[in-house]
């Protein structure tokens, strides 16, 4: 609240302790503190009688509805994709009688064939990488053996 720190404190302390005297210092502590409880309460009472009179006139309404405009305001991007996103859920609700329904259905079974086509896809490339590293690897060891093995001993005649 008056956004006091531990060096003002300390200072409010010591002039208290010299202009009060040290006997009648906690006696003033209680009392202050008692004080400052008192007014907390207060506060905390007021605070929620404002609540509840906002509550009961519509106000939390009106600021909900003001909030969602300064989003769309601030945000137009985020904006845009959430009714991007309600028109998607809209046409995901469409009656697969329908022409539109039957297209709806046909790409999104087309959409599934080529995700598995594409997975497939990748499996074999990361299955013929394996099988490269794992020749790199075997030529790597055969060459390493062939450097560390010892030279044939040649027999003089």
């Amino acid at each position: 609240m008056f956004d006091l720190g531990w060096t003002e404190l300390l200072v409010i302390g010591i002039v208290a302790l010299i202009v009060v005297g040290p006997k009648d210092l906690p006696i003033l502590f209680r009392k202050v503190g008692q004080f400052v409880g008192k007014a907390k309460g207060m506060a905390r009472e007021f605070s929620s009688a404002m609540n509840d009179a906002a509550d009961s006139s519509g106000v939390r309404d009106m600021s909900a509805s003001i909030n969602k405009s300064l989003k769309a305001a601030t945000n137009p991007v985020g904006t845009a994709m959430d009714g991007v996103k309600s028109a998607a859920k809209s046409l995901t609700d469409l009656d697969p009688d329908s022409e539109t329904g039957k297209l709806a259905a046909e790409r999104a079974e087309n959409a599934k064939k080529m995700q598995a086509v594409s997975a497939r896809g990748v499996a074999e490339r990361k299955q013929r990488e394996a099988a490269e590293a794992l020749a790199k690897a075997e030529e790597a060891e055969a060459a390493a053996r062939a450097v560390t093995a010892p030279a044939p001993a040649v027999e003089k005649e």
